[in-house]
């Protein structure tokens, strides 16, 4: 990584977690909430697309971390950080088991595994009672050292998780997952273990996600079964393209756009899952490459356009 991208990005980070103190409940602190894990959620599918997987078990970890949450405050009573930092371990340790037994294979047969597992997920919480059934669990609450503060605490820790997610991917071992993307048969060639590489890859990504979920049981302070499902897997997914896939700002910016415009779409009814698939969709047709995609030609066209206005002017 850059000292450039250092700097930069832990400015950024630090200004907006700074501008959302002034956000400390009501719907703009929520919708500041929603932003900010939904662009961590997109971060961690985008960071398993380093190995070339589509991660579509993206929803099963994020609400394995908010019912972790859930059981560590509600049920056993123990402290918020404690449960904050259970969630992403649970996550990390199923993540490690899942990854395993399944990234052995490659393509839409993981895709569909990550979609199936977190069907059955959802599944298994809707049949446990000691995790609330249908109904959920409630009661899950922050600490009032941050409840007045919670929005930049979110803010805060998912957008550290997005700037460890980038590091790692500008790191040596950033490299070897795009080099496995590439051709893991090469990687393989030169002794480098592509499949445990694989499931670290895959770790890391659902200890953040786990992490998320958390966040997300503690802003809500109530989960169900129905907030896990494939849709919201759907919903990282249209972050992500609309956004671009090629830079780690990608996802932000899509969870962004999405979910303010969603914020809007919300008055639709069942129309609004139309409305991320249509986002999808338009993305894949018009901008491939995302917004980020976009605002790089713009610059690059502008670029080029000024070195010529220069070379006329000489």
């Amino acid at each position: 990584m850059t000292d450039r991208f250092m700097r930069n990005g832990l400015l950024s980070l630090l200004v907006v977690v700074l501008a959302s103190t002034f956000f400390t409940s009501g719907y703009a602190g929520n919708l500041l909430i929603w932003v900010a894990i939904a662009a961590a959620l997109a971060s961690s599918l985008r960071f398993v697309l380093l190995i070339g997987e589509l991660n579509f078990s993206v929803a099963a970890f994020f609400g394995l971390g908010a019912y972790t949450a859930g059981v560590m405050t509600t049920i056993w009573e123990l402290p918020f950080w404690l449960a904050l930092l259970a969630s992403g371990a649970m996550a990390l340790v199923v993540s490690i088991v899942f990854g395993y037994i399944t990234l052995r294979v490659k393509g839409p047969y993981f895709l569909l595994i990550g979609f199936a597992f977190t069907e059955a997920m959802r599944i298994l919480y809707t049949r446990s009672d000691w995790l609330g059934g249908n109904s959920g669990m409630v009661g899950i609450f922050p600490p009032e050292i941050l409840y007045e503060r919670f929005p930049a605490f979110v803010v805060l820790m998912a957008g550290l998780m997005v700037f460890v997610l980038a590091w790692i991917e500008r790191s040596y071992l950033g490299r070897i997952f795009n080099a496995i993307r590439d051709n893991d048969n090469v990687v393989r060639s030169v002794g480098i273990p592509v499949h445990l590489i694989k499931v670290l890859c895959f770790s890391i990504a659902s200890f953040m996600t786990g992490v998320a979920g958390a966040l997300q049981a503690f802003s809500n302070n109530v989960i169900s079964p129905l907030d896990f499902g494939f849709l919201l897997s759907t919903f990282a997914l249209a972050y992500l393209k609309v956004g671009g896939e090629g830079h780690p700002g990608g996802p932000v910016l899509g969870a962004v756009v999405l979910v303010l415009l969603a914020s809007v779409a919300q008055g639709f009814g069942g129309a609004e899952h139309i409305f991320y698939g249509a986002a999808i969709l338009i993305s894949v047709l018009f901008i491939p490459d995302g917004l980020m995609g976009l605002v790089s030609r713009l610059r690059t066209g502008r670029g080029k356009a000024a070195a010529m206005s220069a070379g006329e002017t000489r």
